[in-house]
């Protein structure tokens, strides 16, 4: 849905819901990016302007939502480097698409090398919200994990907490698993990393978004293997998309503003919507969409020192 008539979203130029690349193959088109083949080491993948909820693809896209997501990514991973290396090829994306083709995937694009990728995500927690929120307060536990009794939504953990999920396929949920069946995926000395090396990247992400008046509530991260076996960070990291980023002063008067998609998830669930085809098909009003950007572009701007 464009909403055309509304003048403040024609001001941020037309959405790219999917690219189109007559010059590299096509591997998939995941829920916000589409990946192409380049050569058999690399990886192009493009962030569209697509938004997800709930697990499902949307049917209005968020015009300049993929640039924002791409270029929070990008500073991220030059930030984090010094912890785990990262998948970026260090090479132009716009160098292996045909000049035509250049201006769908300008400042929305990464080229990087092509990992196995491990299967799990690696979700680290500051606070206790979203999944981890419903299954403490049915059992005061999280992936598992005993929790303090009394914890608000609001209340710091008093340290993170590693919690990991499996990686699931477009359409399907995510699922919390414990870190002993972590270990059975991937072995006890990988998944042992995978912890320690998220905790790290987390601890390291928060220093800096508190110092810009931005907490970290939760992240996720996703890491690979290169043919040498080393952990490398990979697809996105930090973004609104799978983080939760609250206000600081906010938090300390014990309210929650949001600048990622939980609003939106909130909306949906105002509307009875939580997934599912009806969600897919769903018109968001031109005033949704118009938040989902602005949240995103001022996370962007407070954190990375970007204009949206």
């Amino acid at each position: 849905m464009t909403h055309p008539e509304d003048p403040a979203l024609r001001a941020l130029g037309p959405a790219v819901a999917s690219t189109a690349l007559a010059s590299l193959p096509l591997i998939a088109r995941g829920k916000v990016r589409d990946l192409y083949a380049v050569g058999a080491d690399r990886l192009l993948m493009v962030a569209s302007d697509r938004l997800s909820a709930f697990d499902v693809v949307m049917k209005a896209p968020v015009p300049g939502k993929g640039r924002l997501l791409t270029q929070m990514a990008l500073f991220w991973f030059e930030r984090l480097k010094g912890i785990v290396p990262n998948h970026l090829s260090g090479e132009r994306p716009e160098s292996v698409v045909a000049p035509a083709e250049v201006p769908q995937i300008e400042g929305r694009a990464m080229l990087v090398r092509r990992l196995a990728p491990l299967p799990c995500e690696a979700v680290v927690r500051g606070y206790v919200a979203g999944s981890g929120w419903k299954e403490y307060q049915r059992s005061g536990t999280v992936c598992g994990q005993r929790l303090p009794a009394g914890l608000l939504m609001t209340s710091p953990l008093p340290e993170p907490i590693f919690t990991p999920a499996t990686k699931a396929a477009v359409g399907d949920h995510d699922e919390n698993i414990s870190f002993a069946q972590l270990e059975g995926l991937i072995g006890p000395a990988r998944a042992a990393e995978v912890r320690d090396t998220a905790i790290r990247l987390y601890r390291a992400a928060c220093e800096h978004a508190l110092a810009r008046g931005i907490v970290i509530a939760d992240t996720k991260f996703e890491f690979g293997l290169d043919e040498a076996g080393l952990l490398t960070l990979m697809d996105e990291v930090l973004t609104p998309d799978s983080s939760r980023f609250w206000m600081a002063d906010d938090l300390a008067q014990g309210r929650i503003t949001a600048l990622d998609k939980q609003p939106l998830r909130d909306w949906l669930a105002g509307t009875g919507v939580t997934g599912g085809p009806e969600q897919a098909a769903l018109d968001l009003p031109a005033e949704v969409i118009l938040g989902v950007h602005e949240r995103y572009a001022t996370a962007y701007r407070l954190l990375c020192g970007g204009s949206a």
